[in-house]
């Protein structure tokens, strides 16, 4: 039976039967393969004719583990079904594939818990590295994994208790600005609805909404901030708060597109209008009516940016933990205009 005919009954051709059919060495099927130097063009083209008729597939998998590698990062994610982070994640897959590297993707759901057992369940299966955006305020759990030459790069949110490298955007500049516009549009009594104060994301952006009021000379009364869990109800109820009793807000700065998309919904239920800028860009958001201003972020360069930095590390990068910034991008469409 002919080297090529076994594939019909499911057995993978190898490179010894490439060689049969080609009628050449090992070596050369090899070099043909790895695109290597040392090979006629008319014997090259008849190895390339013999793995196309075979059906050959290198072993990627075998030849990464011969240099301790997996070909596999995994990353760890907040929330899959977030428009934010999938735009991240999409950003370090076109990095990992572009790197030859199958991504592994898990979600958190803000359970620092679920965190470190998806971690350390990545690092179980011998990725070559890890993409977090962290859950946890403790990552000492992963120096074992650093230790054992296990590359990890955080995301969004900067590591906690070691020293790591980290991708964040600019989220007190971008606070500041967004708040700053609503100043120039002429509010003074501006009110900031938050996530949770716990994490980095929104103490830094709350952090830029406080240093642009005292910048423009005004006061913040606590009943112009409000931080807290972003589901439907919290953030109806924040809302009411800010922009009810005696003096309410006339503008709003909301602190992430969840909290942005709620605050959406609620305003014709409003007895006025408040003036709006959200944290986050949301699709669609230039047809809405009034169209949405927003501080955006660049979700896919802070992914592509951090799996550059993780691949820089697996190719040998030994310096200490980098801290990369982007910046945001203020985008007035109407509502922070009013």
């Amino acid at each position: 039976m002919l080297p090529g005919m076994t594939t019909q009954y499911g057995i993978r051709p190898t490179m010894k039967d490439v060689a049969a059919r080609a009628r050449v060495g090992l070596k050369t099927v090899s070099r043909v393969v790895n695109d290597e130097p040392g090979v006629t063009p008319e014997t090259a083209e008849r190895v390339r004719s013999a793995i196309t008729e075979l059906g050959f597939r290198r072993n990627d998998s075998a030849r990464m583990l011969r240099k301790g590698r997996t070909a596999s990062v995994g990353l760890l994610l907040e929330d899959l079904g977030d428009p934010f982070y999938s735009v991240l994640s999409r950003g370090v897959e076109e990095v990992a594939r572009s790197n030859g590297s199958l991504l592994f993707t898990g979600a958190s759901a803000e359970d620092p818990q679920r965190e470190r057992e998806l971690a350390l369940a990545f690092c179980a299966r011998r990725v070559d590295g890890l993409v977090v955006v962290p859950a946890g305020d403790d990552h000492r759990y992963l120096l074992p994994e650093l230790a054992a030459g296990t590359a990890v790069v955080f995301v969004d949110r900067p590591a906690e208790r070691i020293g790591a490298d980290s991708v964040l955007s600019d989220n007190a500049g971008g606070a500041r600005e967004g708040t700053g516009h609503l100043v120039r549009q002429g509010h003074r009594r501006i009110g900031f609805l938050g996530d949770l104060p716990q994490i980095h994301t929104a103490a830094e952006r709350l952090r830029g909404f406080r240093e642009a009021m005292a910048a423009a000379g005004l006061p913040v009364a606590p009943g112009q901030v409000s931080m807290g869990p972003t589901d439907p109800a919290s953030v109806a109820a924040a809302l009411d708060r800010l922009t009810g009793g005696p003096r309410p807000v006339t503008a709003l700065l909301t602190g992430n597109n969840r909290i942005t998309l709620e605050v959406l919904r609620r305003l014709p239920a409003l007895p006025y209008r408040p003036a709006l800028v959200g944290f986050d860009d949301l699709e669609l958001a230039e047809l809405l009516v009034p169209g949405l201003t927003v501080v955006a972020q660049d979700p896919a360069g802070l992914g592509r940016t951090a799996a550059e930095l993780l691949f820089r590390r697996l190719d040998g990068d030994a310096g200490p933990p980098r801290s990369v910034r982007l910046p945001t991008r203020l985008i007035p469409r109407g509502s922070g205009e009013t």
